[in-house]
């Protein structure tokens, strides 16, 4: 009885060996694409999702940056008794306002809309006319074509909100060219309102721009000193683990803390400046400052060890390795870490509320010390409110905060771009 053959040849050992190679070779290959595909719909998709924000802010910011407004003319030669010196003297709208300047615009109003103007044009709307008359006095001879802020009203009839009457008379006036809606030039010169047809985010905008001065001053100095004395003259020892652990968790506290901690420190040494843009940075000095730390320690770190060694070489003390050779070189990186840091800083609302900053102010901020608000903490606020108006006003807001934002960080890419070494 023959046996059969137990034994391989060569050409089947290494057709099976080729076999397992190509099985192997594909698996991986197969995970390869399938890693690329994931990567690839991980970046479509925050694409995707940074295309909706930007297309949904954008189309509903484009009706914020507008508002209704009636047009008639306003007869001011001979309807009051008021001298253009009193202009050049101080309160010239509280003069204008003794005058009877108020009085003259709602008679002009009644006479060119009707006996119900009352109720079509914005409360308050009288102070734009007087506002014209002080910048340019010749206005008291002539007649002044005004164009004022609707009510809020007839600017909801006019969206084709509200009663079916007033959408009616918003369509007689419109067709007339009595109420028309325009480009709101005085939406980034004005302050806080009442209505969301005169309202503006010039106030909001100059507290923010004087809060991250006051958290940049702070925050830069104490920042990058920490990170030059912990890289380059700290011992290594238990103690600097501790402090190095201690900046590290602080960077990932949550916001609302450090509102707390300046609420209970600030506010408590500087009881009168509340909701002050000196106590806002100072609190937001401290969320920035372990970010700046955290960025430039990484900076310093980048920095090759040969240039400390060469300045050393040739006499140079360690200051002079430090702040002549290190800082130079790590400054880029520091920079943008900074204004990332910073840009972190313009979107925080919730340590901001904490320290009162949600007050309502009507004017611009006069100074570090003076009540102001915030664009983050504005948003915050017009978001709540009811009106249609407001959540037109919200979505402009949130395009002159995106603008800021992208400018601050083109304003990294510009300084990094600027200061970068290459060797």
């Amino acid at each position: 009885m023959s046996e059969p053959a137990m034994t391989e040849t060569t050409s089947d050992v290494q057709a099976r060996r080729r076999a397992l190679m190509d099985k192997g070779l594909a698996r991986r290959r197969t995970a390869d694409r399938r890693f690329r595909w994931l990567g690839f719909a991980a970046v479509a998709f925050s694409a995707l999702m940074l295309a909706f924000l930007l297309i949904n802010m954008s189309s509903a910011g484009i009706a914020g940056f507008q508002r209704s407004e009636v047009r008639f003319d306003v007869p001011l030669a001979g309807a009051m008794q008021i001298d253009a010196k009193r202009l050049a003297q101080p309160d010239p709208m509280g003069g204008l306002e003794l005058a009877g300047l108020e009085k003259v615009v709602e008679g002009a109003a009644k006479t060119a809309l009707g006996p119900e103007a009352d109720d079509l044009v914005g409360q308050g709307a009288w102070r734009e006319v007087a506002t014209a008359i002080v910048e340019d006095p010749s206005l008291l001879g002539g007649t002044y074509s005004a164009s004022l802020p609707a009510s809020d009203d007839l600017a909801a009839a006019q969206r084709g909100e509200g009663e079916p009457a007033m959408q009616q008379l918003a369509k007689r006036l419109v067709s007339e060219g009595k109420l028309v809606r325009t480009f709101d030039k005085g939406f980034l010169s004005r302050s806080d309102a009442t209505s969301p047809q005169s309202v503006g985010i010039w106030g909001a905008l100059k507290g923010s721009i004087l809060t991250m001065f006051i958290t940049l001053i702070l925050a830069f100095p104490v920042g990058v000193l920490s990170a030059l004395y912990l890289e380059e003259y700290a011992p290594k020892n238990r103690w600097t683990e501790w402090i190095e652990i201690s900046i590290n968790n602080l960077a990932a506290v949550p916001s609302i803390i450090f509102g707390l901690l300046g609420l209970a420190v600030f506010l408590a040494l500087f009881p009168h400046y509340r909701s002050a843009p000196l106590i806002g940075g100072m609190t937001l000095a401290l969320m920035t400052m372990p970010v700046i730390v955290i960025s430039g320690r990484n900076a310093i770190k980048a920095v090759p060890p040969s240039i400390r060694d060469a300045a050393l070489a040739i006499g140079a003390s360690k200051v002079q390795v430090v702040f002549n050779h290190v800082l130079p070189l790590a400054l880029p990186g520091i920079l943008t870490g900074t204004i990332i840091g910073m840009a972190r800083a313009l979107g925080e609302t919730a340590p901001l509320l904490m320290i009162g900053m949600r007050a309502f102010v009507a004017s611009p901020p006069s100074g570090f010390t003076a009540p102001s608000s915030v664009l983050p903490v504005q948003i915050f606020l017009w978001s709540d409110e009811i009106d249609r108006g407001f959540v037109e006003r919200t979505s402009a807001a949130i395009v002159v905060l995106l603008v800021f934002l992208l400018l601050m960080n083109g304003l990294a890419i510009y300084l990094r771009n600027r200061f970068e070494k290459r060797w």
